[in-house]
């Protein structure tokens, strides 16, 4: 990984049992993630005699070994020449520990000091570079005050000011009628130039090596701009020549440098085009990390098709059941959909497929059905939701067809309690539960299935891999099913769920209606307040969001707690309030009476973000929308329009709005496709926010960009799937070379599915 090396020396002389000492240094190193390496000579002598040290690897270290080749760019920083302990502490914190993260540390600007002027034509602000002679010098004789140098060529003069003179390097340094050249930002004081603190001083002869274009870093306090480049020009001579892993058709249609001159251009900065995501050199290493992102995740798929699992076959009468209780014929797309998942559990290995449905296309009934299939073929199934509300939703719309079909249904959250979540337990642990619904407390230790054969992870963007793996993990061979409503733009798909089976569901059941939706200043809340007399009238519920449970005195944002104290004031007794402190049953006693009627406006928080269905509601009212990410406006406007009349969403704003979320609330009024809508989340939010949890670091790109390299990831993605296609194992000599590839970008924990090599 990138644990710097400790390099251990073992000598009889130093010490008295060096065999104990090196199992004892090995064993720390493992137990820290660290890897071993074996150096010349190959046996080490010791009092007890020889020890065959390739053999104790292979005992002690289950891990292939990272390639010699790749050391230099895994030395600690600490160790280079010229940083040591004190300065390498503070650059480690900014870049990372190794020489490789100094590398993969890019400029994000630069400086241009090859315009060398004459002192007459220089501009306040600019970074000039000038050379002249020293005519004058004052030299601060107490702390605090500056030293001036007065520089002159045959235009004018120019004085250099200091506000330190450590060791007397001023006087040294610049002798009267000493030719100078130096390089730096031009203040104009009292009409006169003068440059405070040069950035680069030498002698006029060797003006050549400062007039040149300087990066410029993201730094942190202790490191200066030119310590870092000094730092990384350094161990660029280091960087070794690695044996070309891409594919040289693809190198001579992208025009790109080998790898080794990649990294260089990127830090030798000929020209501004050198900042741009789209430089060879920059798409070049960019390409590099996504291809070996791709490779690591379709590896993962490789392995997970090769482990065991039994063919899940059903006889289809519990299937035709189902089918006849819903009270609607299922979409193509639903049905296309659920023969996708058929076909995977018809397969010898484990089905891991991602289901992306927009708000309201069905997903629900397919993962019943796909229950249904498992349950007919004598195993159970599990649909884990992230919130309760969402979990008694899904108990609530699939028990009435769970009757009919005849198969037992239960619900586990962290409510139920001693004696009736025991029942539960034995229940599911003995086969008489079917299908179980729950939240995060499906992955206890103490839930026990007998014979789980399908996991369902509903909005898997609030879970966490680690929860999916640990779900799955409760059976043998346990086939997955992860789905979203939150519409995930392509590239997205590729990187967070690469080592899944992908299927979408765009269409929606016919007879949906499109969503009016509007966006309106704040100033107008008297108006819609009166509207809304008219739509309680008409015996319409609807849904007022907030962004925040109280006031807070540094975010000026309407709080749920008061738009419900205020809403009470017109509708007294009329007026419900849902927030993510209230405790479970208290929430589900809102929501209870939102759903019967009893309440005609429901103020929440985003806890009615997803799954919340109440046909009645037909207007949603979303406060400080600006706040509010795509996705998640998307989302709550998905709560309405699910009856038979048509819904609405007001998208309310503070002005004055900024440009970006003034587009997000057009991308809004405009369209109602949840894709497109991704979309544009991605190009105006990054990756991160779009999924919410952060997927295991899967999206924690160093060099790529997945707004500016949509297309080297797309042709990342094709190209793993063709190497492993050939060389599955990677023992070709491309497959050698992609191995380091692996290493370099901290992949190799697939090695395992490697072998030796």
């Amino acid at each position: 990984g990138k644990t710097p090396h400790q390099q251990i020396g073992l000598t009889r002389a130093a010490m008295p049992r060096p065999k104990k000492q090196l199992f004892s240094v090995m064993i720390k190193c493992l137990r820290g993630n660290g890897n071993i390496h074996c150096r010349e000579p190959k046996n080490l002598y010791t009092k007890t005699g020889y020890i065959a040290l390739p053999k104790l690897f292979v005992t002690l270290n289950n891990r292939s070994m990272r390639p010699f080749i790749l050391d230099p760019l895994f030395v600690g920083i600490q160790r280079v020449h010229g940083i040591g302990p004190r300065l390498g502490k503070a650059i480690e914190e900014l870049t990372g520990p190794c020489v490789l993260d100094l590398l993969f540390h890019w400029p994000l600007a630069l400086i241009d000091r090859r315009s060398v002027k004459k002192i007459e034509d220089v501009e306040n602000g600019q970074i000039a570079t000038i050379k002249g002679r020293v005519t004058a010098t004052m030299f601060a004789k107490y702390p605090g005050r500056p030293s001036k140098i007065t520089l002159s060529d045959d235009t004018g003069d120019l004085s250099l000011v200091f506000f330190k003179n450590p060791g007397g390097y001023l006087e040294k340094n610049f002798p009267i009628n000493k030719y100078v050249a130096v390089s730096g930002r031009i203040e104009i004081y009292q009409g006169l130039p003068q440059m405070p603190h040069p950035d680069k001083i030498v002698a006029a002869e060797q003006i050549a090596t400062i007039a040149s274009i300087d990066p410029i870093y993201p730094l942190t306090a202790g490191v200066t701009n030119t310590v870092l480049m000094k730092s990384i020009r350094s161990v660029l001579d280091k960087v070794p020549a690695l044996p070309e892993w891409l594919d040289p058709h693809f190198i001579k249609q992208e025009k790109f440098p080998d790898w080794q001159t990649a990294l260089k251009s990127v830090h030798m900065i000929e020209s501004a085009d050198a900042l741009s995501p789209q430089y060879p050199a920059r798409r070049r290493l960019a390409y590099d990390e996504v291809l070996a992102h791709q490779l690591a995740l379709a590896m993962t798929r490789q392995q997970q098709k090769a482990k065991p699992g039994a063919p899940v076959i059903a006889d289809g009468k519990l299937k035709e059941k189902a089918l006849k209780a819903l009270p609607f014929e299922l979409t193509q797309g639903q049905k296309d959909v659920l023969a996708d998942i058929e076909s995977d559990l018809h397969q010898p290995y484990q089905m891991c497929r991602l289901l992306q449905g927009d708000v309201g296309s069905g997903k629900t009934v397919l993962a019943f059905l796909a229950a249904i299939h498992v349950i007919s073929a004598g195993k159970q199934a599990a649909i884990m939701a992230p919130t309760e509300i969402l979990a008694r939703q899904h108990l609530a719309s699939l028990q009435h067809y769970a009757d009919k079909v005849g198969i037992k249904i239960a619900l586990l959250t962290a409510r139920e309690k001693s004696k009736a979540r025991q029942t539960i337990l034995d229940d599911l642990a003995s086969g008489k539960i079917d299908l179980l619904i729950g939240t995060h407390a499906l992955i206890q230790d103490p839930v026990k299935f007998k014979d789980l054969g399908l996991a369902v992870i509903d909005e898997q963007h609030r879970f966490g891999v680690s929860q999916r793996i640990a779900l799955s993990e409760k059976g043998n061979s346990v086939n997955v099913l992860v789905m979203t409503a939150t519409p995930i733009p392509r590239t997205l798909t590729m990187t967070a769920y690469g080592d899944m089976e992908s299927s979408l569901l765009r269409e929606k059941p016919p007879g949906r209606k499109p969503i009016d939706t509007r966006v309106l200043p704040h100033d107008r809340i008297p108006e819609i307040v009166d509207g809304l007399k008219r739509k309680i009238q008409n015996g319409d519920r609807i849904y007022w969001v907030c962004p925040l449970v109280e006031e807070s005195e540094f975010i000026d944002l309407s709080a749920a707690e008061d738009r419900h104290a205020a809403l009470l004031q017109y509708f007294p007794g009329r007026v419900g309030l849902v927030h993510g402190r209230l405790k479970g049953a208290e929430k589900d006693a809102v929501m209870e009476q939102f759903i019967n009627g009893d309440i005609d406006i429901l103020v929440a928080t985003t806890v009615i973000e997803v799954g919340v269905n109440v046909p009645e509601a037909t207007v949603m009212i979303i406060e400080h929308s600006e706040r509010f990410g795509l996705s998640q406006l998307h989302q709550l406007r998905g709560r309405v329009g699910r009856g038979e009349k048509a819904g609405s969403c007001l998208l309310l704003y503070q002005a004055p709005l900024g440009k970006i979320a003034k587009q997000r609330l057009e991308t809004m009024r405009n369209t109602e496709d949840g894709f497109e809508i991704a979309e544009t989340d991605l190009s105006l939010r990054g990756p991160g926010d779009i999924l919410g949890t952060k997927q295991s670091g899967d999206l924690d790109f160093r060099l790529a960009s997945l707004e500016a390299h949509q297309d080297l990831l797309v042709a990342a993605h094709q190209e793993a799937k063709l190497i492993l296609a050939k060389d599955p194992a990677l023992t070709s000599e491309r497959g050698k070379s992609l191995r380091l590839l692996l290493y370099l970008f901290e992949r190799d924990q697939v090695d395992k599915f490697l072998g030796a090599g």
